[in-house]
């Protein structure tokens, strides 16, 4: 049943021609969103990292060595990528390898704080109380930060599955039961627009959700996917309720 609901969408070009364009695009799509989990993953873990460093030199220890002790006990992707860059440092400087390890996590706020770490080495500044200070600041930072993307994310995943998928659904379901093409209604015309009307509201609702989590760029590459299965909801909702 399932292959022959597929075959009865030959008439369709336009949600084949969409189709495989998302799938396409989906090379396009998936590395931002592995980019920012793993970029996300280092800044959850730089309030804890900044605590360790400024206990290990509370405790006696140079930086120098307090960052190759927490480059040990750190977690990925934080540690073994700090433990690499204070390996690449040995031929050049400490500052050159902080800077370089600023850069690999391309994280603005691992960016800042090592900014500032060797602003507070070049001036003699004690690194212990600002070590906690940015620890405690980052920390109520990644909160807020954390709590905001948990609350935009359920709103943005809502739109999304209610104007691709449920609308769709519904309203395919009602066309199917009330005219139906097994008892001769003759709408392929109707199903072809309003086909087309929820591809574009699909793009829209997917627009708006990724404007309101701040990544508009990246989730951009999924809109033909998403205009597909709405177009395929639709359809596929009338195919089977009106045979």
């Amino acid at each position: 049943m399932f292959f022959r609901l597929l075959e009865s969408f030959n008439n369709q070009p336009m949600m084949l021609f969409l189709g495989v364009v998302g799938f396409a695009m989906l090379g396009g799509g998936i590395p931002p969103i592995r980019e920012r989990i793993r970029r996300r993953k280092i800044e959850n873990a730089l309030p804890s990292f900044l605590e360790a460093l400024s206990d290990t030199v509370g405790a006696g220890l140079g930086i120098q060595e307090a960052m190759a002790q927490q480059a040990k006990t750190a977690p990925a992707p934080l540690g073994p990528l700090l433990g690499e860059t204070l390996v690449e440092s040995h031929a050049s400087s400490f500052n050159a390898g902080l800077s370089s390890f600023a850069t690999k996590t391309r994280s603005a706020q691992v960016q800042r704080v090592m900014h500032l770490l060797e602003t507070a080495i070049e001036q003699g500044a004690p690194l212990q109380e600002i070590l906690m200070n940015l620890s405690m600041d980052y920390e109520r930072l990644n909160d807020l930060m954390n709590k905001r993307e948990s609350e935009l994310q359920g709103r943005g995943i809502l739109i999304i599955l209610f104007i691709c998928i449920g609308l769709p659904g519904l309203i395919g379901f009602l066309v199917g039961l009330f005219t139906p093409g097994s008892k001769g209604f003759q709408i392929d015309g109707f199903l072809s627009t309003f086909s087309l009307f929820f591809a574009v509201s699909s793009a829209v609702g997917v627009a708006v959700s990724g404007r309101m989590l701040g990544r508009m760029r990246d989730i951009m590459w999924f809109v033909p996917l998403w205009m597909t299965m709405s177009m395929f909801f639709f359809l596929g909702a009338t195919k089977m309720i009106g045979g």
